[in-house]
């Protein structure tokens, strides 16, 4: 069976053509060789290259999500832990991508598991737990600085769970545990230091002021009466029964001078005897 010389270079011209005709959607760029060496960088749109001469690789220029495998990581203070990461990148400069680095995903993926067992290796457990977001700062800043001259931009990295063994879950929460009571004893404390010092204040204030203190006798007194109390006992400051106490003193010993009827505080001094003395 022979085929029509006219048909045959047809259909090679046809597929010539089909092979020459690129289309780059708008986040694609093409990386064009020709003759092995780099060339440009074309697109978006229609790009015609030369079959046989020239070659294009397709650049996609999209944020990628990037999950890293959990890493065990050591802590500074000797804390085993598997940590989860996720890593956004995208490529900024196609040529770069192309000509630096064979994989440049598969190189980020690994230089981002480097990197994260190295960071989070200089920090205590705390650090891990509670300041993530600064880990987070430093981990991206060393991948983006690294994968600069991939043509790789490292816009976010994300810590995403922190996994402890269940003997250390335990000792963190009896941790904490004893802290919330160390923080109860101490306000607890602080309280008690309070009401001390205003009552302290409040004794200091009756003593230089006697009319606070009858004040403050009445007021008890009209909350005793807004009870309903059967019984009612009835605090009588001493000072009433003063008077009464000096009387009854100076009855029992009128020598003393402390108490008179006549309300001057003194014994009278004894008349003198008028009588005339007899001869002798």
């Amino acid at each position: 069976m022979f085929f029509n010389p006219i048909v045959l270079t047809l259909l090679i011209l046809l597929l010539l053509l089909f092979a020459s005709i690129k289309i780059l959607y708008e986040y694609e760029r093409g990386v064009v060789f020709l003759l092995g060496r780099f060339q440009t960088v074309a697109g978006p749109g229609l790009i015609v290259i030369i079959p046989l001469i020239q070659q294009m690789r397709r650049v996609d220029l999209r944020t990628v999500v990037m999950d890293v495998p959990s890493q065990d990581v050591i802590s500074r203070d000797n804390v085993s832990v598997k940590v989860d990461a996720v890593v956004y990148c995208r490529v900024v400069e196609p040529e770069r991508a192309i000509l630096q680095v064979e994989d440049y995903y598969s190189a980020t993926s690994q230089l981002a598991q480097t990197t994260l067992r190295s960071v989070l290796g200089q920090h205590e457990l705390d650090e891990m737990l509670a300041g993530r977001d600064e880990l987070n700062r430093d981990i991206q800043n060393i991948l983006d600085a690294e994968t600069d001259i991939w043509g790789i931009k490292v816009s976010n990295v994300e810590i995403k769970r922190v996994d402890l063994d269940e003997s250390m879950i335990r000792a963190i929460a009896r941790q904490a545990e004893a802290e919330r009571e160390r923080r109860a004893k101490v306000i607890n404390a602080e309280g008690e230091f309070q009401a001390a010092e205003r009552i302290r204040q409040a004794a200091e204030i009756i003593a230089s002021q006697p009319q606070a203190l009858q004040l403050r006798y009445l007021q008890t007194l009209n909350d005793i009466g807004i009870q309903n109390n059967t019984t009612v006992v009835f605090p009588v400051p001493l000072d009433l029964f003063k008077p009464l106490l000096y009387a009854e003193s100076a009855e029992r010993n009128p020598a003393t001078g402390r108490s008179h009827p006549s309300g001057t505080g003194r014994v009278p001094d004894a008349e003198p005897d008028r009588t005339a003395p007899g001869p002798s």
